[in-house]
């Protein structure tokens, strides 16, 4: 069966670089990726533009490919979580946390019982073909399903100390665009104020035990978060690495 090698990285401390995967529905994209260094990928179904069956195809060659594909949801419902899961995701991410409480039952959505209350619905391919006991197989899978929370909003912020200690949380996407929304400065990512609601929340991750981190856009916003610990690290989406090199071609070209 597999293992999520970027939740046991996480739990050892080390920088997982991943990155928003939602609007180029190519197969060849995962293998592209993790050939490039990724470590994991977010399928974005709050924003992106992906269905059921395409999120199952991105699963399943992120799987053979080494590059671990995390859902993120629409919102917080049991049919979402679990039907991304039984797609061959090996982890949820849940948008805009503000209520522990709806955290709580929404984690335990991602887990089979006794851990949580996930519906059984595992068959062959996602366990590889392999001959494993429901027990095995129940162990194994809540071991290896990594559960990432998002705060991206003020209240957010101000709710870390409880919204953090709910149980079962591995790590952290601080969404950098809403939360500066939020905060009152919409785009200014390196804003002060944006910047020390970001350190408190990594200090409070780390408190935890829950691995930090956020999305960004481009490299030094990237590198100004890694030299400040963030280990759960997005550095741009697939269709903002393709803009990008074809801008920065053409533009050497062209310029010439």
């Amino acid at each position: 069966m597999r293992t999520n090698t970027v939740r046991q990285a996480l739990k050892a401390g080390q920088l997982q670089l991943g990155f928003n995967f939602g609007q180029l529905r190519s197969q060849d994209l995962p293998k592209l990726f993790a050939a490039a260094g990724f470590h994991w990928a977010f399928i974005d179904t709050e924003h992106g533009n992906f269905d059921l069956e395409t999120v199952n195809d991105i699963c399943r060659v992120s799987n053979l490919a080494g590059l671990c594909p995390i859902v993120r949801v629409a919102d917080l419902q049991y049919s979402l979580v679990a039907r991304s899961l039984d797609c061959g995701a090996q982890g949820i991410i849940f948008p805009r946390i503000e209520d522990p409480r709806l955290l709580e039952t929404a984690l335990g959505w991602t887990k089979f019982p006794p851990v949580g209350v996930r519906g059984y619905g595992l068959m062959a391919p996602h366990l590889d073909y392999e001959q494993h006991s429901f027990q095995e197989v129940i162990e194994h899978v809540n071991a290896n399903t990594i559960t990432v929370l998002q705060i991206e909003t003020k209240r957010a912020v101000e709710a870390r100390e409880e919204i953090l200690s709910v149980p079962g949380i591995d790590a952290v996407l601080i969404g950098p665009a809403d939360l500066s929304i939020s905060m009152g400065v919409p785009g200014d990512f390196q804003h002060p104020t944006m910047v020390a609601a970001m350190e408190a929340i990594r200090d409070t991750c780390l408190t935890k035990g829950i691995a930090p981190g956020t999305q960004t856009r481009a490299v030094p916003q990237a590198n100004f978060w890694k030299e400040r610990g963030m280990k759960f690290l997005g550095c741009g989406s697939d269709i903002g690495f393709l803009f990008e090199k074809a801008k920065e071609t053409a533009s050497a070209l062209l310029g010439a």
